[in-house]
C-alpha cells in the first residue's frame, strides 16, 4: 500500500476526494512542512486548483500524489537558497530558485511577486509554495494559449478572468 495513503484517506471524504481544508489538515500531519508554519488555507485553495481538472474544487488520490512530489520538489529548492537558514528567502533567492524551474522573469514581475507575497521582502515557505503553484498554473494556462509559442497569447476577457481568478 502507499504510504500517502493513511494521510489522504484519513481525511478524505466518501467521495474519496479531499478539499481545502481536508487538504491543510492532511499536509499537517504528514509534516511535510517540516520545521515551517502549516500551511494556510489560501495556499491549500490554489494547490487543488493547480491540479483540479474538471473544477470540482476537490482532488483524488492521484492528484494528491502529484501534489506531493511537487511540493517535495519546491521544498528542497526552498531549503537549497535559504542559505542562512532564516526560513525565508529573499527577492534575489527567489529569483535564483525561480530560475531554476525554468521562469525567466523581469525585475518588475519579480518585484510585484516580493509585494504580494513577501512580508518585509522576504518570502516564507508556505508562501514560497503559493508562488511556486500559481507560476506553474499560471504558466501552464498561458502555453495553452500561446499556440505560436511566441511569448504571446490572446485572452477574452473572460477567459482571462477565469484564468486569473482560479489559478
Amino acid at each position: 500500500m502507499d504510504p500517502l495513503w493513511g494521510y489522504f484517506s484519513h481525511v478524505a471524504g466518501a467521495d474519496g476526494q479531499i478539499d481545502a481544508r481536508e487538504l491543510q489538515q492532511c499536509l499537517t500531519t504528514s509534516g511535510i512542512s517540516g520545521t515551517y508554519q502549516p500551511f494556510n488555507l489560501e495556499t491549500c485553495r490554489v494547490m487543488i486548483t493547480m491540479l483540479d481538472r474538471d473544477y470540482s474544487g476537490k482532488m483524488g488520490f492521484t492528484e494528491f500524489k502529484e501534489l506531493w512530489g511537487a511540493l517535495n520538489q519546491w521544498k528542497t529548492t526552498f531549503m537549497q537558497y535559504d542559505r542562512d537558514r532564516s526560513g525565508t528567502v529573499e527577492a534575489h533567492e527567489l529569483h535564483q530558485a525561480l530560475s531554476s524551474f525554468g521562469y525567466n522573469l523581469s525585475p518588475a514581475a519579480l518585484n510585484i511577486i516580493v509585494k504580494r507575497y513577501g512580508i518585509n521582502d522576504r518570502i516564507m515557505f508556505d508562501d514560497f509554495v503559493a508562488v511556486c503553484v500559481k507560476m506553474r498554473a499560471m504558466t501552464d494556462q498561458f502555453r495553452r494559449r500561446d499556440v505560436a509559442q511566441n511569448g504571446m497569447a490572446n485572452f477574452q476577457y473572460d477567459d482571462f478572468i477565469q484564468v486569473v481568478m482560479y489559478a
